[in-house]
């Protein structure tokens, strides 16, 4: 059997620090690559921008949003606990599930009218346009 085709069950001490110390996959997981972020749709049209935060297994009241100094956050956390007492066990669940988006909002966004609704897993935020800039642009003298 040449070298190449040497097949064993168990892996070589080499191979297993090779694995260990592979920092190129350090950074691919959920927590640095952003798995955990919901899926989101922007559109413009002529008179708003509509948002899809695809974001099932929340309820409405998980959901947070706010706007300041021009940037639209998006947030929802969500707790379950599951505890079941029987005669021979116990037996408890925990869960737990959040997230946050931010955006950059235009200029073009009234910030004040805005509306959102949750259903069927999809959060839909509308924010109508205005014809001039909402954020006044003010240069300031360098003395």
């Amino acid at each position: 059997m040449s070298k190449l085709m040497r097949s064993t069950a168990l892996p070589s001490f080499r191979s297993m620090m090779e694995d260990f110390w592979n920092t190129e996959n350090w950074f691919r997981t959920p927590l640095f690559n952003g798995e955990n972020l919901p899926a989101v749709n922007i559109k413009e049209n002529d008179k708003n921008f509509e948002i899809e935060v695809a974001a099932p297994g929340f309820e409405k009241k998980d959901f947070k949003v706010d706007i300041a100094e021009g940037v639209l956050t998006i947030s929802a956390e969500s707790k379950n606990e599951i505890k079941e007492d029987k005669e021979n066990y116990t037996r408890r669940e925990f869960s737990f599930s959040s997230f946050t988006r931010s955006f950059t909002l235009p200029e073009t966004a009234k910030q004040e009218n805005i509306t959102a609704k949750y259903e069927n897993g999809l959060l839909r935020l509308t924010l109508q346009k205005s014809k001039k800039p909402e954020l006044q642009r003010k240069q300031v003298a360098i003395q």
